[in-house]
């Protein structure tokens, strides 16, 4: 029989799906082997005693990071708010260290990778990590390279992942890679759930997160985008419609937005076009003209170039049941509510 050690550390504050999601995952791999190939899975406690959780339950771990552990082949980190306070633990940062010299492979789920990164594990490594920490992970590790829309990422044995679910799309990476693609494919149709899902967090996360300030220039010419998402905008008209030289304005709006005018244009399309999908029924053609693209087939290859999902099958996977009921045109929508009020209310279960 084949076995595969797993040490799955617990800190205070953890988010239990993310251990909870690998563990199924990977047990499974011994039910459908008919008992050939397993992964033994031991949870390490960062302190003695019960962990809790940040949903309140509590977990007692099989060992502490103060005990003599076996080899682990592959160590996982969770997410969870308990990192922020949990990732520069001295003691945690020296096993991640000893974890990482002999494991095979270290992988963080979520904003886990604070731990790794604390550790000195994430230095000129491409990750990635839940969209929402995204700029707290670039200002903490700047030597991190941040790939902020994957589900997740390989760079050696560092494996980093999104938020929550994620974990489950890394763990069948990880059974593909340990038992091959029909042993992952398996556990993947058992969990019903996606082999590999397609697109980004892209898709979950909201995309207009450039607010300007209230009341300033750039806020009123964002706004003046997305009401007239239709136009045939230019930097030069955007320009001369708040009285600025084309130079003054792109350094102004990227300094204030940390976009460019055309990039937050494109990026309020494409979200406006999402809310569209997962709303009633409109033809891709009346989508493209209230989004302003370049006719149904300019559509399809923007949207695609940009959430790595077509619009149809975005539609599939996103609509709701709202039916025919009336909805807010995503046109109409404040910057303000467009950054509160993501498309999907779950954010989190990237």
């Amino acid at each position: 029989m084949r076995q595969i050690k797993v040490g799955m550390v617990l800190f205070p504050g953890f988010q239990l799906l993310d251990i909870a999601g690998p563990k199924d995952a990977f047990g499974e791999v011994k039910v459908l082997s008919r008992g050939e190939s397993e992964y033994e899975m031991l949870t390490i406690g960062t302190t003695r005693g019960s962990v809790r959780s940040s949903s309140g339950l509590t977990v007692v771990p099989d060992r502490t990071i103060f005990d003599t552990c076996p080899d682990f082949d592959t160590v996982v980190v969770p997410g969870g708010l308990g990192i922020f306070e949990a990732f520069d633990d001295p003691a945690l940062s020296e096993w991640l260290k000893a974890q990482h010299k002999k494991a095979r492979r270290v992988a963080a789920i979520c904003n886990g990778l604070f731990a790794l990164g604390t550790a000195g594990l994430l230095d000129n490594k491409v990750v990635t990590t839940h969209w929402l920490d995204v700029p707290r992970l670039a200002s903490t590790f700047p030597r991190a390279k941040i790939e902020p829309d994957n589900i997740f990422v390989k760079d050696g044995k560092i494996y980093t992942t999104a938020g929550v679910t994620a974990g489950i799309d890394l763990s069948l990476a990880m059974i593909e890679d340990d038992f091959g693609r029909a042993m992952a494919l398996d556990v993947a149709k058992y969990l019903i759930v996606y082999l590999r899902r397609a697109g980004g967090q892209s898709q979950f996360s909201p995309l207009l997160e450039s607010q300007a300030a209230p009341g300033s220039q750039t806020a009123v010419l964002q706004q003046y985008m997305l009401d007239n998402l239709d136009a045939d905008h230019t930097v030069a008209s955007l320009a001369g419609r708040i009285h600025m030289s084309e130079r003054n304005l792109a350094r102004t709006f990227t300094k204030e937005c940390g976009v460019t005018p055309m990039t937050f244009l494109n990026n309020a399309r494409i979200d406006a076009a999402r809310r569209y999908l997962e709303g009633p029924d409109l033809s891709l053609r009346d989508i493209a003209l209230r989004c302003g693209f370049d006719g149904t087939d300019g559509f399809r290859r923007t949207f695609f170039r940009r959430l790595q999902i077509n619009p149809s099958d975005y539609r599939d996977r996103f609509r709701s049941d709202a039916g025919n009921h009336d909805v807010e045109d995503p046109r109409s929508n404040s910057v303000e509510s467009a950054r509160r009020v993501p498309s999907n209310p779950h954010p989190q279960q990237a």
